[in-house]
């Protein structure tokens, strides 16, 4: 039997993501987001308009976005109540929020130099893309969220997710990406059951 409910947010499960991104005085922002799903070569990501994330996407067009497994759960939670804002704004100093200038060092945390973009990656973490903006979209008020289309221009994995067939893909069962489901952490479990859809893409793209 369903109910028909008129839930606060649509937060269904999607993995997190520290995102990184050059303040206006050269120093790094590492802000954990939960709001992302890949196309092809492009990402889109969903934020509040007044983190300093969007400022600092907006004025420099160009990230990091590094996906955390299941095992960085805490390094995660650790950046859950801070801010790159300072000073913080009133909403989120309400519920406790607090400025930290080095989130890197505060999450116990390691950043690396990238390839192309000017903001570092997460060592830790087992996937490391580098993007570029390519549009910024606004949402209806009164969430005050922008949402941003991002183009991935190089792509850094772990080799230990990685097939071993020697082809350039993740193996889905040795990847455990951290999840965020209703504002909590979440990862996979074993396979639960073999996917139809997956026959024609495994024999697709990874055959030898």
């Amino acid at each position: 039997m369903h109910k028909t409910i008129n839930p606060k947010i649509f937060y269904f499960g999607t993995p997190v993501v520290l995102i990184s991104t050059t303040n206006e005085d050269r120093t790094i922002n590492l802000a954990p987001i939960s709001s992302a799903w890949w196309m092809n070569q492009s990402c889109m990501i969903g934020m509040s308009g007044q983190s300093q994330t969007v400022i600092n996407l907006l004025r420099e067009g160009e990230c990091t976005l590094n996906l955390p497994s299941a095992n960085l759960v805490e390094e995660v939670d650790r950046l859950a109540l801070l801010t790159g804002r300072n000073p913080v704004p009133e909403y989120k100093r309400e519920i406790g929020y607090q400025y930290e200038q080095n989130k890197f060092s505060r999450a116990g945390l390691t950043s690396i130099h990238a390839t192309n973009v000017g903001p570092p990656l997460v060592k830790e973490c087992p996937i490391q893309l580098e993007a570029v903006v390519q549009k910024e979209y606004d949402f209806d008020e009164p969430s005050a969220i922008k949402a941003f289309e991002m183009k991935i221009v190089t792509t850094h994995i772990d080799e230990k997710i990685l097939l071993e067939n020697g082809k350039d893909y993740i193996d889905p069962e040795k990847w455990k990406p951290l999840m965020m489901n209703f504002c909590e952490f979440f990862s996979f479990g074993p396979k639960l059951y073999p996917s139809k859809l997956a026959e024609p893409f495994t024999s697709r793209y990874y055959a030898n």
